[in-house]
């Protein structure tokens, strides 16, 4: 029962990430209590309010409690915003979705190629160029990168839109369908807030993806310099089998499995990794709303958001495995 023992393994996987959220609402030194009544609270009201909040009940029934509260899709009120942290999360969630998104999209474009060709042209100034673009993508910080970039293409050119996700005039006009901006402009026809929309996005999902790039290229590369070293590539070449066949119908095809792999991970790197480029950008993403959360000692917040971010990440890895079953028979055994 494979199907089965998929469940069972993704149920199993995110009881332990509700454990370690769980654990990790009780170590970090916030008091959740503070938070609610503030620093200048009678004892009384203090002790009043840490009973109400469950926080006095021994923790095997405080965690059965926070189970059930997460399985009822209930996270808790967030101190910051007054509202229940999952409506909070429903509304930033698709921003950070949508820029991830044209992240991975852009990386996988262009990082399969660039590996490929790096390692068709194995030491040559192609493959040295690539690979110095992949340093580049480890080495260089995404706030510094997102900074030059506004400088450049916003301040002084004016190629793209600016900080926030559409202009302020226009903010509110598009009806939130998917929550996904360019896709509910799309559907509602409005095509001003449409390039609005592109213009703004433009930019940090290019970022995002120059990071997805470096990882997927460096990575596509690796592989397709071990299927390249095989025998039956030297035969092929020998049959006299053109270079353009034997790069993408021989040799890659046996790399996908892996990089479905690569890409997944790195799809879920950008959904929780873009906390810098969404406070450069001030994108009103989950990651924005975590450091905000953080700054203000919302715990509520804070363990709904990465409870959020580690589900996504637990989802496509589980995801992958399953791609990959499909695409590599002998997987499935």
């Amino acid at each position: 029962m494979p199907a089965l023992r998929f469940l069972l393994t993704l149920a199993v996987t995110f009881l332990g990430l509700l454990a370690i959220t769980f654990v990790i609402g009780r170590v970090v030194p916030i008091d959740p209590v503070l938070a609610v009544v503030g620093d200048r609270a009678s004892a009384e009201t203090y002790e009043q309010v840490r009973a109400e909040m469950g926080l006095n009940d021994p923790l095997p029934l405080q965690f059965a409690r926070y189970v059930l509260s997460v399985l009822q899709g209930d996270l808790g009120q967030s101190v910051s915003t007054g509202r229940a942290v999952a409506e909070d999360l429903a509304r930033v969630f698709p921003a950070t979705l949508e820029m991830a998104t044209l992240g991975i999209i852009i990386g996988v474009a262009l990082g399969v190629p660039m590996g490929v060709f790096a390692a068709a042209r194995q030491g040559s100034w192609v493959d040295q160029v690539i690979r110095v673009i992949g340093l580049a993508g480890y080495a260089i910080p995404a706030f510094w990168l997102g900074l030059v970039g506004l400088v450049i293409f916003y301040a002084n050119l004016r190629w793209v839109g600016g900080p926030g996700r559409i202009d302020l005039f226009l903010d509110g006009m598009v009806p939130v369908r998917t929550g996904l901006l360019l896709v509910d402009s799309a559907i509602a026809g409005d095509w001003e807030s449409f390039v609005s929309a592109f213009s703004h996005i433009v930019l940090p999902a290019t970022i995002l993806g120059f990071f997805a790039l470096a990882y997927i290229a460096r990575m596509t590369r690796s592989f397709m310099l071990e299927q390249l070293s095989q025998e039956y590539i030297v035969t092929a070449r020998v049959k006299g089998v053109p270079e353009r066949l034997i790069l993408w119908r021989h040799a890659f095809r046996p790399i996908r499995v892996q990089l479905i792999t690569v890409i997944g991970l790195s799809y879920a790197g950008l959904l929780e990794g873009s906390v810098m480029i969404e406070t450069v950008f001030s994108w009103p993403g989950i990651g924005n709303y975590l450091t905000t959360a953080l700054l203000n000692a919302d715990m509520n917040a804070v363990l709904g958001a990465t409870l959020v971010i580690g589900a996504v990440f637990v989802g496509i890895n589980k995801g992958s495995d399953a791609l990959y079953r499909v695409l590599d028979p002998r997987a499935r055994t």
